[in-house]
């Protein structure tokens, strides 16, 4: 399981990193549940389902231009992945880029992610 686990978070993110909204909802499960708790620059959010997900997904890659996005430590215990990481953006709208600093857990069931919490900082890049 462990293993099974962690590999589900990895083809989410190798769909995140390449843009494939299809390819990272498909890692979801249909009553998935995501929790975003915002940060000082951007605002929390939930998502609910597998819509929800794919809104959340869109939200990002129409608003903002992912310059570096690194999972950097990977924290398996049974169905549970928490994953460290930190992330560079550009704005598309304003030009302003950030770095975050986050923390995501997630849990995976049958091979699909049925939640996930991320907690994360952000700061404007001078």
């Amino acid at each position: 399981m462990k293993n099974s686990a962690k590999t589900v978070v990895e083809n989410m993110f190798k769909a995140f990193s390449s843009g494939d909204a299809d390819k990272f909802v498909a890692t979801v499960s249909e009553d998935t549940g995501w929790v975003y708790h915002g940060t000082q620059i951007i605002p929390a959010g939930t998502f609910k389902h597998k819509e929800g997900v794919r809104t959340f997904f869109t939200n990002i890659m129409e608003r903002t231009e992912i310059i570096n996005f690194e999972p950097q430590q990977y924290i398996v215990e049974n169905n549970m992945v928490v994953v460290i990481g930190r992330e560079h953006q550009k704005v598309k709208r304003s030009g302003r880029e950030l770095k975050q600093k986050w923390v995501q857990i997630y849990t995976v069931e049958n091979n699909l992610i049925t939640r996930m919490e991320e907690f994360a900082t952000s700061e404007e890049v001078t």
